[in-house]
């Protein structure tokens, strides 16, 4: 189905468009099962727990940035 098969859709201002979508978005957010996860994206997400790694300070990130830059 695309939009301009609901006319009514064109008709929607911008924010009543963004409503629209939202709404659609928590019906899809409320079906857990509905999109499977790969179990490869599971064991990434496993790993990244497992080892967080350094997190930097707003100052190192910004060192880091300005580094990049020169």
């Amino acid at each position: 189905m695309k939009s301009t098969d609901i006319a009514e859709l064109s008709k929607l201002s911008i924010p009543g468009k963004i409503l629209l979508v939202e709404d659609i978005w928590d019906s899809i957010s409320k079906e857990e099962s509905g999109i499977p996860v790969p179990e490869s994206h599971k064991a990434e997400l496993d790993r990244r727990a497992a080892s967080p790694g350094k997190l930097l300070s707003l100052e190192e990130l910004k060192a880091r940035i300005e580094k990049r830059r020169e």
